[in-house]
């Protein structure tokens, strides 16, 4: 057995870590001999059920947990540590402006990125969740500026997933037969499912996806679409966000940086901007094709891009460094 490793989730007391703690904790995500230390991090109102979530994954009897520690505290829950998983951030509430939601983040995502710098590994990979995703996971790298930004991203793997799933529905294959669709920008409403470069398994045999689906207008209307409002279309549907699919998610895109990515596929994730090829603005956090090996992430560069397709990438990234300026204001009063 290897010696534990030092995982933190944020936010440990809400839904989507509901899902998530137990898929960590029993090897999904590390592998079946990688013991762990989990540390539960919330807000002080939220302990009591804190306690009840530790004491259901001691419950589990799980043989990879060697301890886990909840705490309200960020002296104590950043120390040391591995990997941050930070899924807890400020909801939206109704009647709220965007701006509001930013700058409640600002203030948490600063707090916990100097946390982060004083306490943490400077090896410790940190994936951020909580929304507004891309934007809350720039504030928290430039609060930890001895961390290498390089170690930040953000989640857009559940659309990721979302739009490998959309394209298996369509053309009657399972979503392990779709590889490579690619979500670019922001994880919002302006984000880019496409699929221009993805492949689908069909009898065996690797075919672009236009040929697969055999409906442009489809691939180019409704599919985006559904893709970019799927959060939106559960929550109506749920009374409450995804839970169960972005708990998934995460566990495919921590795993991935942990395990790297199979030989021929890349998947999407939200990372620094720095000398990027395809024109995206420097210094943003922004959904890109990426391969992973020995816990490095690339960009995957000299894909072409259509009219189309920069139209849309355009758009994603005009939102991103409106986000980004709003909250750099925010940033030197928080």
């Amino acid at each position: 057995m290897s010696k534990p490793i030092k995982v933190l989730v944020t936010g440990a007391a809400g839904q989507i870590a509901y899902s998530l703690l137990y898929g960590i904790a029993k090897g999904d995500v590390f592998g079946a001999d990688q013991p762990l230390i989990l540390v539960l991090l919330d807000i002080t109102p939220m302990m009591t059920v804190l306690d009840g979530v530790l004491m259901e994954l001691q419950d589990c009897a799980l043989p990879l947990l060697r301890e886990v520690i909840a705490t309200d505290k960020e002296d104590v829950a950043f120390k040391d540590l591995d990997i941050a998983i930070l899924v807890g951030s400020m909801p939206r509430k109704e009647g709220m402006e965007r701006k509001d939601l930013l700058k409640a983040n600002v203030k948490i995502f600063k707090s916990q990125g100097a946390a982060l710098d004083k306490y943490a590994k400077k090896t410790v990979k940190v994936i951020v969740v909580g929304n507004p995703a891309n934007t809350n996971c720039l504030i928290a790298s430039k609060s930890a500026p001895s961390i290498p930004k390089e170690n930040f991203s953000c989640l857009t793997r559940l659309d990721h997933n979302r739009a490998k799933s959309q394209i298996a529905i369509k053309v009657g294959v399972t979503a392990r037969d779709v590889k490579n669709c690619i979500i670019w920008g922001n994880h919002s409403s302006t984000q880019y499912p496409d699929v221009n470069h993805a492949k689908v398994k069909v009898q065996g045999k690797d075919i672009g996806v236009y040929e697969a689906v055999k409906n442009d207008n489809w691939l180019k209307g409704d599919f985006i679409t559904t893709v970019q409002q799927r959060g939106a279309a559960v929550i109506k549907a749920r009374k409450l966000s995804s839970a169960m699919s972005a708990a998934k998610a995460i566990c495919d895109h921590v795993r991935d940086l942990w395990f790297g990515t199979p030989e021929g596929e890349f998947v999407s994730m939200g990372v620094i901007s720095d000398g990027n090829s395809y024109g995206v603005p420097e210094d943003l956090i922004y959904s890109f094709p990426v391969v992973i090996k020995d816990k490095t992430w690339k960009l995957v560069e000299g894909l072409p891009v259509n009219d189309f397709s920069r139209e849309k990438m355009d758009l994603t990234a005009k939102e991103l460094t409106d986000e980004k300026e709003t909250a750099v204001e925010f940033l030197s009063s928080a």
